[in-house]
């Protein structure tokens, strides 16, 4: 266990988030990857006094936070008309993910666009590159979630970008089912072979290994008729021992964040993802 610490989202665990956190502490994870969409942990409405009864709650079992969750995919980056709320959203969530102690937000920013000549992809780089300073000024970073781009569009998108507050959040089985979402959505035809070597669910740590911070412990396959679905870990499509060992080359050592969004045993299905990991550790 000294390579990596594991951590849980609490929402996963579809119960309330002081119950949820009880239930990690039983897990014997070190850390509670915390999603801030329900009203009693949004940034506005959790002020000093319950950011530091939060944080007294989580070291009490001996948890941290290993990263904060916001956002999902209803915000987009990319949209100007929607970019101010967003902006003034993403810097209180950063002075949240300070003052829990972590300094990493991790979030979904929309779809960037493949075609780098499209307006929208100026409005990433603005939007980004003002969270970045934001981040920068409090010692925080946005961890951008693997999906929608691959690998190396992200890596030259924060490249771009240029702030050390930006940074990623990697998702391997995000980057096996994004490919046919965007078929999905009519965007481009899903071949899975073209698909897992261009999303390079694995080997794409190689390309943004500098930039991870935080990590999501999911795992996907694609099954007869081109339908995506979200298994539990080791029983998907990512190479675990090959994923990890890369993780420990490009010299990350930090979260691998248990994210179970579907099933009807949330609880039964994560504990399996702590043994799974711990086996592959």
């Amino acid at each position: 266990m000294a390579r990596f610490k594991l951590a849980i989202m609490q929402s996963n665990l579809r119960m309330d988030h002081q119950a949820a956190f009880r239930k990690a502490a039983e897990m014997g994870v070190d850390g509670i990857h915390l999603s801030v969409n329900h009203p009693a942990l949004k940034p506005e409405n959790l002020d000093a006094a319950g950011r530091k009864n939060l944080l007294a709650e989580l070291k009490a079992l001996n948890l941290e936070v290993s990263a904060i969750s916001s956002w999902g995919g209803r915000v987009d980056l990319g949209d100007k008309n929607t970019q101010e709320v967003a902006l003034s959203d993403a810097y209180r969530t950063l002075e949240l993910a300070v003052d829990l102690e972590s300094g990493i937000w991790q979030a979904h920013i929309g779809v960037v666009p493949h075609d780098k000549s499209q307006p929208r992809w100026d409005t990433f780089i603005d939007s980004l590159s003002k969270i970045g300073r934001r981040a920068e000024e409090l010692g925080a970073c946005l961890a951008i979630e693997t999906g929608p781009e691959p690998p190396a569009l992200l890596r030259e998108l924060i490249e771009t970008v240029g702030s050390p507050g930006i940074k990623v959040n990697y998702d391997p089985a995000n980057l096996i089912l994004w490919p046919v979402i965007l078929a999905e959505r009519g965007v481009m035809p899903y071949d899975r072979e073209k698909a897992m070597a261009t999303f390079q669910p694995v080997e794409g740590v190689n390309i943004l290994g500098p930039y991870i911070v935080h990590t999501h412990a999911k795992d996907a396959t694609v099954l007869e008729g081109d339908k995506r679905q979200e298994v539990p870990l080791g029983e998907g499509l990512v190479d675990w021992p090959r994923y990890l060992d890369l993780l420990e080359k490009a010299g990350y050592k930090g979260y691998l964040a248990i994210e179970r969004e579907v099933g009807p045993d949330p609880v039964g299905d994560i504990q399996k993802a702590v043994d799974f990991l711990r086996s592959v550790i």
